[in-house]
């Protein structure tokens, strides 16, 4: 009987966190678009590859000292 006296109260408390966290995430706008996120890891993006950086190094094979 004594535990009762104190998980009814903590029940409560836990109640209102519970609720006042939906309250911010529903008034924050995380419900507002559910299927956006699933359509958008399907679009594809054209982007274009970076191209790649022009070396003004000489290169040589492997093994081979550099030329100097």
């Amino acid at each position: 009987m004594e535990a009762v006296f104190m998980l009814v109260p903590l029940a409560i408390v836990l109640l209102g966190v519970i609720v006042a966290v939906f309250w911010w995430a529903a008034r924050s706008g995380q419900f507002d678009d559910l299927e956006g996120p699933a359509w958008r890891i399907l679009m594809d993006e054209d982007r274009t590859p970076p191209r790649p950086a022009d070396d003004h190094h000489e290169h040589t094979e492997a093994g081979e000292p550099p030329r100097g």
